[in-house]
């Protein structure tokens, strides 16, 4: 009975402890997410408001819109989050909708792949100096801030990606 007492004791400690890798958010609600690629910058809004502000890293080629696989772009439009990946190789990740309908007509009439999952995610530290736009079309944050934002962004949530 004793040993019973002690294991329970011992697995409730520890279950209070909680993930650090997933920490608790009781906040206001993230409503819309906002990306300003030339400003390299990201937000998680509740209405008008941001709640979050964090600096971001783009694809390896910046500039314009992702349109076919490997280009190394960022997309550009209205997406929404999609998926989560708690087991990502970049630490944590959220998936971005990409490609949508118009961007997957655009690839079929010019015969080509669109591409496809895009995530917002951590830097894991074979990235860590890898320059401030290193992604194959991704937006990263540090780990830190990854924790942060995948548990306060839920899946539907809509995704803006401004120029």
């Amino acid at each position: 009975m004793r040993l019973i007492v002690l294991m329970l004791v011992a697995v409730l400690g520890l279950s209070a402890c909680g993930d650090p890798k997933f920490p608790k958010y009781n906040g206001p609600e993230v409503t819309r997410i906002l990306i300003f690629k030339e400003d390299r910058k990201m937000y998680l809004m509740h209405g008008d408001v941001a709640l979050r502000q964090y600096d971001v890293g783009l694809g390896f080629a910046p500039q314009g819109h992702k349109q076919r696989e490997g280009d190394g772009r960022t997309p550009e439009g209205e997406y929404t989050i999609d998926r989560r990946n708690p087991n990502s190789q970049f630490y944590l990740s959220i998936g971005i909708s990409y490609p949508n309908q118009a961007d997957t007509d655009y690839a079929a009439r010019n015969g080509f792949s669109p591409g496809g999952d895009i995530f917002i995610h951590g830097r894991p530290t074979k990235y860590r100096n890898a320059g401030v736009d290193w992604t194959a079309g991704c937006i990263a944050i540090t780990n830190e801030e990854m924790r942060e934002v995948y548990s306060m962004v839920r899946d539907g949530t809509p995704i803006s990606i401004y120029k």
